[in-house]
C-alpha cells in the first residue's frame, strides 16, 4: 500500500510530453493512476482542427488534469505552429508599451488555450534580455529594462488568467543574461544577488503580485549563489529564493529535463517527462 501510494505521489509531480497527434495509450493510462499532467509541444501539431482534437480528448480523459501547452504568442506558438502567431510576441508588446493592450493579447492567448481544451500557458518569457547576445531569449522578451518587463509580465499574467486560464512565467530566476542556449548547454551567469535582486528578479516579483501560480525554473548555473546546482535543482534559489523571499506558494515547473543545461549535470536516461 505504501509502494503504491508513493508511486502516485511521484506521477503527481510529472509534466511529460509525448509523441504523436493522438494521446497515446500509456498516457491516458498514466492520467487514470495518478499522473496529473501532460505538456504539448510542435511535434504533435498537425493543423488546428487536429489540435483541438487532441486538446479536447485529453480534456475529456482527464477533466481535472493541468494541460499545459507552450504558447507564448510571437514566435513561440503551439497553437499556430504551422502558421504562425496572429497575435505579436512580448518584445512588440514591450515596444508598444500599452499594459491594457498586453493584458489583452494575454487574454487572447488565454480563450484560445482554452478553446482548445488545455488550461496552462508556459508563458509569459519574464526574463529581461540584459545580454544582447543571448541566443535564445531575444525577442521573447519584453525588453532590457527590469520596469518595463515587469509591468508587461504583471499584465500578460493578469489578462491570460482573467479567461480562467492560467499562466507560467519562465524561466526564474532570470535567463536574459546568457550566451548559451541552455537547450544545447549549461549557461553560467556569474553574478551577485545584489544584481539579480535589481535586473532579473522584479519580473517575477510583479508575475507573483499579479496572481500568477506556476513559475518555471531554468537550467542556468548561477555560482555566486549555488556553485554546484543549476537553478531548476537548486534549494538556495528555489527553496531559499522563490519559496522564502520571494514569498511564491504555487507550482514550481521546470524546465524541459532533456535539455542539455540539465543533462550536462546529472545525465540522463530517455524519460517521456519533459517539464
Amino acid at each position: 500500500m505504501h509502494t503504491e501510494r508513493l508511486r502516485r505521489t511521484i506521477r503527481g509531480t510529472l509534466m511529460p510530453g509525448f509523441a504523436g497527434f493522438t494521446p497515446p495509450t500509456w498516457l491516458i493510462d498514466a492520467l487514470n493512476d495518478g499522473l496529473q499532467s501532460t505538456c504539448v509541444y510542435g511535434e504533435n501539431v498537425a493543423d488546428t482542427a487536429q489540435l483541438q482534437a487532441l486538446g479536447n480528448a485529453l480534456r475529456e480523459a482527464a477533466p481535472q488534469a493541468i494541460l499545459a501547452i507552450d504558447e507564448e504568442g510571437g514566435e513561440v506558438t503551439r497553437l499556430h505552429y504551422l502558421t504562425g502567431a496572429p497575435y505579436p510576441g512580448a518584445a512588440v508588446l514591450g515596444r508598444i508599451n500599452n499594459s491594457e493592450y498586453t493584458a489583452e493579447i494575454g487574454a487572447r492567448v488565454g480563450y484560445d488555450i482554452l478553446e482548445a481544451g488545455f488550461n496552462l500557458a508556459l508563458a509569459p518569457d519574464a526574463d529581461v534580455n540584459s545580454n544582447p547576445e543571448n541566443p535564445v531569449i531575444g525577442t521573447r522578451s519584453f525588453g532590457a529594462d527590469p520596469e518595463l518587463a515587469s509591468k508587461h509580465t504583471a499584465a500578460w499574467v493578469r489578462g491570460l488568467q482573467r479567461t480562467g486560464a492560467q499562466a507560467c512565467p519562465k524561466h526564474f530566476p532570470g535567463h536574459g543574461d546568457t550566451t548559451q542556449d541552455s537547450h544545447l548547454a549549461l549557461p553560467v551567469v556569474d553574478v551577485p544577488l545584489s544584481l539579480l535582486e535589481q535586473r532579473d528578479l522584479p519580473p517575477f516579483r510583479a508575475a507573483i503580485e499579479a496572481g500568477a501560480r506556476a513559475i518555471m525554473t531554468s537550467h542556468i548555473l548561477l555560482p555566486q549563489l549555488d556553485p554546484v546546482n543549476p537553478a531548476t535543482l537548486s534549494q538556495t534559489i528555489l527553496q531559499g529564493l522563490l519559496r522564502e523571499q520571494l514569498g511564491f506558494t504555487g507550482v514550481i515547473v521546470s524546465d524541459a529535463l532533456d535539455m542539455r543545461g540539465r543533462v550536462a549535470r546529472l545525465g540522463s536516461r530517455r524519460q517521456p517527462c519533459e517539464h
